[in-house]
This record gives structure tokens, C-alpha cells and sequence, in this order.
């Protein structure tokens, strides 16, 4: 196997650049330039190379099993200097064995070597791209192997399923000492609840990582506009006296309390003649209906508007420094109720995001869903007269497939290289 190489921090002028290195040939490469330390003893050495000063950089050295990508491994932190990197990047590539590493071939080592399964790559490729506190979190709870232990006692479970069915096939011109049915029912059901609740906060899980979106809806001039600059503290849409400014949906991307947000500015609904502010319209009801939640902004209580809302929708009054003693009423003009209806928003998505699960891929979704219906078709048949023992262990056998395709424990391959694509080199 070739020993691979990468700059792992961020390019760019730093105060210190981590350099790895990963495989057989790690130790010795750093060997040529410095006397090296015991593993996981960090030490300050003067990088060397036919008589010319490198870097001063601090080194670390990990055995095989001991670290990330299960293989020897190397750090070199140095200097952050474009110049330095550059300099030492290319002492290592003259190295014979050695080679720059490819996108995300680091965690695929890591992966093939058995120090994560897939759920957990995909986890650390949240991490890395986490923008908020909750999708930190939510990455953190996957990378930290949490998935992958619930798949393992699901799959625990469909094994011992599994085992008992397999005997009545294994001794069917004898007689099994006891009646199996109940058990495997018994574990059947379990699985389907626990499976069932898991895919039941996939969605939650999926708005985590990907964003709420929040629709601004109300009639022309109601302050739209205005409001979505206040929340979004800077001159995003442009505002005039004007109704019918607003032709298309704007957004605006945002943190509240933790969580990703694309506020969207709407245009008015309205009924109009104007083909082109129709079509504003049109695409504002359909943004709005997909939208996670909706604030409905009346120019007047009561107001008819083209789009109901739903129940956990909120409804303000807008221009409220046009207005005194309603405390449901907000201005993007003076900032009146813009901290109240801050709260409103951030409380009504914080209620959904704690409903998230650990599933945060369409693929883990998919693969989840696949061992339920395996599991659904079991249950059926063994609720019939007749039960064929040799079907039911072809439907567990179908569930435990689709669990292990979850973890990458079997055809994955065709998936890895569009996974491992969105890492950057150095891991």
C-alpha cells in the first residue's frame, strides 16, 4: 500500500499548517528529515534536507492501530507559511513510495481499516461542514459511532430472529423443542417500533443539517420586505412604497438560536393582471406551502389572504409603529417585536429539531426504510395459517442486508467514491 501525504489544515497563510502522512513508509519518510520520537510523544525538531533548514516543526508519530487511519501515521505541524508548506510538500513527494493523497482517501483508509463504518464518514463530512451549533451537534452524535451502535443491536436482534427460524428449517423432520413463533414475533415487533421512531425523525434530522426554510407571506406592502432586512440585520431586499416591488422569492440564509434558516421574502398575494407579477405569486404560494414554517404578516386583523395558515404557523400585524398596545404586531422599520418574533421562530423550529434522529443521508433513510419492509413482510407471514419458515428467514435476511449496506459493511463500493469526493485532501 503507498503512503500518502496531504496538507490537513486550511491553505492559505496560518500560524501553524499540519502536513500528514499515512501508511507504511510514514515513519521513515519522517526519518529523513529529523531524528524521530516515540509514538504519541510530541517533539520540536528541526526539519533537515541536504543541509538546508526546512522548518523548525513539531512532530508526531502513531502506530499502526493506533491512529486515525488505523495505519502508521505522521504530523508534521509547521509553520504557516505558503512558502514552508510548499517547500516541505514537495521534499515529501521526491520521496520514492510516496504520493500526495486524493480527496478524502485519509477517511477512506480509515473506513477499509476498520476504525469507522460509513455512518461515522458521513458524520465527520457534516462536522466539517457544520455552520451552525446544531449541526455540530447533530454531526458530533453520528461521528461518535452512535448510529452505528443502534444499527448493531437492531442487526443483533434479526440475527437471533433469524437463528431461531433457521432451526425449524434446519430440523423440519423433527420435532423443535419449543414453539419459536412467540419470540420471533416478539423481536419483530420490537424492531418495527424502534425502526419505525428512527425514520420517524429522519426529517427533522435532514432540516437540521440542510436548513429550515421560513416564507414571509402577507398581501403587497404589508412591510414584507422591510421585515426580512431587519431580521436579517442588513438591506437583502429592496423596499419601496411601491406595491408589487418584490417579483421573486428572496432568501436569505441565517443562524436562529443554533439552527440554519433561509428566510424567504415572498412577493404579495394578490389577485393581478400583470402577467409577470403573477407568476411572483404563484411561485410565492409554492415556496410558502413547502416552506417549514410560515409568518403571516396582516396589514389588517383578520385579513383574507390566498394562503391559510397552518397550525403552527404565526401570525403578526405589521407596521407596528404605525400601532400602539399590540403586542403581536412588529415593525422592520423601528425593530418593534423583531426580538419577540425572533423567539417565536427559533421556539417552533427548536420544537421540531428535538425530534431529530440520528439519520441525516437520504441513503441511510432508504437503506432504513428497506429493513422495515423487510420486517413488515415477516411479520405478515408469520400471522398467517400457513407460515413458510424458509420465506420469513428471506425477509430477515433482506432487513439484516439493508442495516449492513447502512454502516458500509457490504455494496457500498459504487457509493464511495461520490462520498469521499466532498472531503478535502488532507482528510
Amino acid at each position: 500500500m503507498d503512503t500518502i501525504f496531504a496538507l490537513a489544515s486550511a491553505r492559505g497563510k496560518a500560524g501553524v499548517a499540519v502536513v500528514r502522512l499515512s501508511g507504511p513508509l510514514a515513519h521513515a519518510a519522517v526519518g529523513k528529515f529529523c531524528p524521530v520520537p516515540e509514538p504519541r510523544h510530541a517533539a520540536l525538531r528541526r526539519l533537515m534536507l541536504d543541509g538546508e533548514v526546512l522548518d523548525e516543526a513539531l512532530v508526531l508519530l502513531f502506530a499502526a492501530g493506533a491512529s486515525f487511519t488505523g495505519e502508521a501515521s505522521a504530523e508534521l505541524q509547521l509553520h504557516g507559511s505558503t512558502a514552508v508548506v510548499a517547500r516541505v510538500l514537495r521534499a515529501l513527494a521526491d520521496i520514492d513510495g510516496l504520493r500526495m493523497a486524493e480527496a478524502g482517501e485519509f477517511t477512506r483508509r480509515a473506513l477499509e481499516n476498520g476504525q469507522l463504518d460509513l455512518t461515522q464518514v458521513e458524520g465527520l463530512a457534516d462536522l466539517i461542514d457544520a455552520e451552525t451549533e446544531a449541526q455540530r451537534r447533530q454531526a458530533m452524535r453520528v461521528l461518535s459511532g452512535a448510529l452505528g451502535q443502534r444499527v448493531e443491536a437492531w442487526r443483533g436482534d434479526i440475527v437471533r430472529a433469524a437463528a431461531l427460524i433457521e432451526a425449524t428449517i434446519d430440523f423440519a423432520d423433527e420435532e423443535v423443542p419449543i414453539d419459536v413463533t412467540p419470540e420471533v414475533t416478539a423481536l419483530i415487533a420490537g424492531l418495527l417500533q424502534a425502526l419505525r421512531l428512527e425514520l420517524a425523525g429522519a426529517t427533522a434530522a435532514e432540516r437540521v443539517r440542510d436548513g429550515f426554510e421560513v416564507a414571509i407571506v402577507g398581501v403587497p406592502n404589508a412591510g414584507k420586505s422591510t421585515l426580512l432586512n431587519a431580521l436579517a440585520g442588513r438591506e437583502a431586499a429592496i423596499t419601496s412604497e411601491i406595491a408589487g416591488t418584490t417579483r421573486d422569492v428572496i432568501e436569505v440564509k441565517m443562524d436562529i438560536a443554533g439552527l440554519s434558516v433561509t428566510l424567504l421574502d415572498t412577493a404579495g398575494l394578490r389577485d393581478s393582471s400583470d402577467v409577470v407579477e403573477q407568476i411572483g405569486v404563484e411561485r410565492a404560494i409554492e415556496r410558502a406551502r413547502a416552506a417549514d414554517l410560515r409568518v403571516f404578516l396582516l396589514s389588517e386583523p383578520g385579513e383574507a389572504l390566498m394562503l391559510a395558515p397552518e397550525l403552527e404557523d404565526i401570525v403578526v400585524l405589521g407596521k407596528a409603529d404605525a400601532r400602539s398596545g399590540d403586542a403581536r404586531a412588529v415593525s422592520g422599520k423601528t425593530g418593534a417585536g423583531i426580538d419577540w418574533l425572533i423567539s417565536e421562530i427559533s421556539g417552533r423550529l427548536e420544537g421540531r429539531a428535538a425530534s431529530a434522529g440520528l439519520l441525516i443521508r437520504e441513503r441511510q433513510r432508504i437503506a432504513l426504510q428497506r429493513a422495515v419492509a423487510g420486517l413488515e413482510q415477516a411479520q405478515a407471514r408469520l400471522g398467517r395459517a400457513v407460515s413458510l419458515p424458509e420465506l420469513i428467514a428471506a425477509d430477515l435476511r433482506d432487513s439484516m442486508q439493508a442495516l449492513e449496506m447502512m454502516v458500509g459493511r457490504i455494496d457500498v463500493e459504487n457509493l464511495l467514491d461520490e462520498i469521499f469526493s466532498s472531503f478535502c485532501i488532507g482528510k
